[in-house]
């Protein structure tokens, strides 16, 4: 059974790979990957913030509003003990690829153009195989048009291009009006793959105090269908590699992602929740699978059921929609089906 793929032009044993997440905080726990079978190792994000800590100067999208600016940033965490500096960082990058024989992806979160990008060259000179790119941006500001927005993702990934020779993955949300020609368009920047897709965390309300507070809740298998349907659309349509994230949990979840046409799974939540060891486990899942329906290889199956290969492409477009609609029936005993 061949279970390796390629991504990014990193050759991986298999296609379950940590995401970036608490997991990879510290070199210990990047052993306890490796020795769990994980092929590569996304490492948690290193903050345009953290970066430009003491001006925390985002870019003239974010100028806007400025008169509040003193009281918006009393919602950044303290940026000392949230993560690890950014000098750290860069060691702890050294120090993984010292200590291990996978490849160490590293990832940089950020959304303005500035001087924060020119880290990604940093982590290149500290030994990183590669780069995952996270964009994540929330546009509130009614002036700010799509036009506006979509070339503030293309800017900052040319930057970051620009600087290095390793690949780079861009990670983004799927909320763009058009987000085929966006992702072609990430592709025509140079984005060496897309990981689809961002989870953007929404705040909750605490009436008690009237404030507005932060509220995690990790993804479940459901989360995935929407990764897998535009990874399904886009395969085979541009340039860049696809990896699905978000809503991966258990093997079969990863072989839809492999079908859809994903090079690789990022997984975070499912292993929080069960631990590193999670990761053979799904990996056996998949073999098993694979097993019984005499597939040799992941190579195989990717981009099988693809829009461009399945045998009903409208599966994917609005008559499916509609079809989904009117399968709707009454159940005798007043449940909803």
């Amino acid at each position: 059974m061949d279970l390796t793929t390629r991504y990014m032009g990193l050759t991986l044993k298999h296609p379950v790979v940590p995401s970036a997440s608490p997991l990879s905080k510290d070199l210990d726990s990047m052993r306890r990957l490796e020795d769990a079978g994980a092929p590569a190792i996304v490492m948690y994000s290193l903050f345009e913030e953290q970066i430009d800590a003491e001006s925390h100067r985002l870019d003239h999208f974010l100028s806007y509003g400025e008169e509040s600016f003193a009281e918006a940033i009393s919602y950044f965490p303290d940026l000392e003990t949230y993560n690890v500096g950014p000098d750290s960082y860069l060691e702890q990058i050294a120090a993984a690829k010292q200590a291990l024989n996978i490849p160490v992806i590293a990832s940089l979160n950020g959304v303005s153009r500035g001087g924060w990008t020119r880290y990604a060259k940093l982590m290149e000179q500290a030994g990183a195989d590669g780069l995952e790119l996270n964009v994540y941006y929330i546009p509130t500001d009614p002036r700010l048009t799509s036009a506006d927005l979509e070339n503030m993702y293309l800017e900052v990934l040319k930057d970051v291009k620009a600087g290095v020779s390793i690949p780079v993955a861009i990670k983004v949300a799927p909320f763009f009006s058009a987000f085929a020609n966006m992702a072609a368009r990430l592709g025509d920047a140079g984005a060496d793959a897309l990981v689809l897709f961002n989870r953007f965390y929404q705040p909750d309300f605490d009436l008690d105090n009237l404030e507005v507070v932060p509220h995690l809740v990790l993804s479940d298998s459901d989360e995935l269908r929407i990764p897998l349907r535009w990874t399904a659309i886009l395969f085979g349509r541009i340039a860049p590699d696809i990896a699905i994230t978000s809503g991966v949990h258990t093997g079969e979840d990863a072989l839809k992602a492999m079908m859809a046409g994903a090079r690789i799974v990022e997984v975070a939540s499912e292993l929080l929740h069960n631990g590193p060891k999670r990761i053979e486990g799904i990996v056996q899942e998949m073999t098993a699978w694979m097993e019984e329906k005499e597939y040799e290889s992941v190579q195989q199956m990717q981009g099988s059921m693809s829009q461009k290969n399945v045998a009903e492409p409208a599966a994917f477009e609005r008559a499916n929609y509609m079809k989904l609609l009117a399968s709707w029936r009454p159940d005798p005993t007043g449940a909803l089906v």
